[in-house]
């Protein structure tokens, strides 16, 4: 299983983006994960990527929560969380995610 981390510079979420899916996989039992970081540098990387928002996080080239809508340009994203939308998923919605692609 690879996951890509889809980030741009400008959005602080990334960086906790990746503990958080490297403690998913701790909670699931896979420390095997590799786990890929992948800078977007301008509007038209964007719109020439899956990317929808900072962090868009990637499990095996498809994004890890469906029916988020690819945007063409650089912004961050929400994602819809028990405590309301965050700009990071829980590390719950990542194992739970994660298991489910296993």
């Amino acid at each position: 299983m690879r996951v890509e981390i889809l980030y741009f510079d400008g959005c602080p979420n990334w960086v906790a983006a990746a503990d958080r899916v490297r403690a998913a996989a701790a909670t699931i039992g896979r420390t095997d994960l590799d786990i890929g970081l992948w800078r977007i540098g301008s509007d038209a990387e964007a719109a020439a990527s899956p990317f929808a928002g900072s962090p868009t996080i990637l499990i095996d080239g498809t994004d890890a929560f469906d029916g988020a809508p690819q945007v063409d340009q650089l912004a961050c994203r929400l994602y819809r969380t028990k405590a309301g939308a965050a700009g990071l998923p829980t590390v719950d919605q990542l194992a739970d995610v994660l298991r489910a692609k296993a």
